[in-house]
């Protein structure tokens, strides 16, 4: 019994040692990996803005995908819910309701809207500019490479 104490606390010694050790050399535990979780229907402004009142059940369906949520209690509303989380870095959450009369789209409500001509136009600007900023970039840091070889 008394062995078996003494090669415990051995163990335990020697796990301290090596504990301390990579304290004072300045070294760390490695970090645990975090995997992104996507949950639900991916929703995209380009997909509501396809949307229109007078749409049919399957022609939803087609722009959005079958809903991950449906309302048991009220077939006519439909429920789009899209989360993402990379834990202790990032998180978003967006929903989007759908109520139809009868076979047909009727109007809708949540996070995202279906934008003017005008709004699309001032975000394709925004992101065609935005596409050419990153291309000019990548060039010269390709012309600064090759210069210093």
């Amino acid at each position: 019994m008394a062995r078996r104490f003494k090669i415990a606390a051995q163990m335990a010694l020697a796990g301290l040692l090596t504990l301390s050790f990579l304290a004072q050399s300045g070294c760390q535990f490695p970090r645990l990996y975090r995997i992104t979780v996507q949950q639900g229907n991916v929703i995209t402004q380009e997909m509501v803005n396809k949307l229109k009142p007078g749409m049919t059940r399957s022609q939803v369906a087609f722009v959005m995908g079958d809903p991950v949520l449906k309302n048991t209690f009220d077939e006519n509303k439909w429920d789009y819910i899209y989360t993402v989380d990379l834990p202790g870095y990032y998180q978003e959450q967006k929903h989007l309701s759908l109520f139809f009369t009868g076979d047909v789209l009727a109007y809708m409500t949540g996070d995202l809207a279906p934008q003017t001509e005008e709004e699309i136009a001032e975000a394709k600007r925004k992101a065609d500019a935005a596409k050419a900023k990153a291309e000019a970039d990548a060039k010269a840091l390709l012309e600064a490479a090759a210069e210093k070889d």
